[in-house]
């Protein structure tokens, strides 16, 4: 299947952009979480190197990408639509670049969450474990569009639909604020 080229999937999950929002995956290990940790505490987190992006299961490939829509998130545009079963997201960028980094994340970790291949990424939210333990529950379709993709995921399990209304909301939160939205909830997260 050519990135470029409209596709239907089904059981995948992605709504939108990105795998990674508010705090820590809850199946990382204590060593990763202690390099999370250590990193804000030391100042290490910058904006131009991204290590939270990293993950135990992540390719450096995709750590790009998310790094790609993070560095330029004000060339991000995206509607969502809550249906009673899941729903439907348009998200665009007004950047060539951006715009193919999206697609390809988008249906790479469609992907994943089909064969259940979790990349725990340092700071994904803890809203996506659900979709990799029980993604077969979810039918995905995706059609690429000029400058983005289109994401239709339903489910007829009422635990899946709530899960992805919250992450279609953190993702709207991250394309809006970029990564100062991840900060914002991991803080929260922690307490602070």
């Amino acid at each position: 299947m050519s990135p470029l080229q409209p596709a239907t999937l089904c059981h995948g999950f992605i709504t939108g952009l990105f795998v990674c929002t508010a705090a820590l995956c809850a199946g990382q290990t204590a060593q990763a979480q202690m390099t999370q940790h250590t990193m804000h505490a030391h100042g290490n987190h910058n904006e131009m190197t991204m290590p939270g992006l990293r993950g135990l299961n992540a390719t450096p490939e995709e750590s790009a990408e998310m790094a790609v829509m993070f560095r330029h998130f004000q060339t991000l545009a995206r509607e969502v639509t809550n249906l009673p079963d899941g729903i439907r997201t348009v998200t665009t960028s007004s950047d060539p670049d951006v715009a193919e980094a999206l697609v390809s994340h988008v249906i790479g970790m469609i992907d994943r969450v089909e064969t259940g291949d979790d990349p725990k990424v340092f700071i994904q939210s803890p809203t996506l474990d659900i979709f990799f333990l029980r993604g077969k529950e979810i039918t995905t379709q995706i059609d690429v569009i000029d400058g983005g993709v289109i994401v239709i995921q339903t489910s007829d399990n009422p635990d899946l639909v709530a899960a992805l209304h919250t992450h279609a909301a953190e993702v709207t939160d991250m394309a809006a604020r970029g990564m100062q939205a991840v900060h914002e909830k991991m803080m929260k997260a922690m307490g602070n």
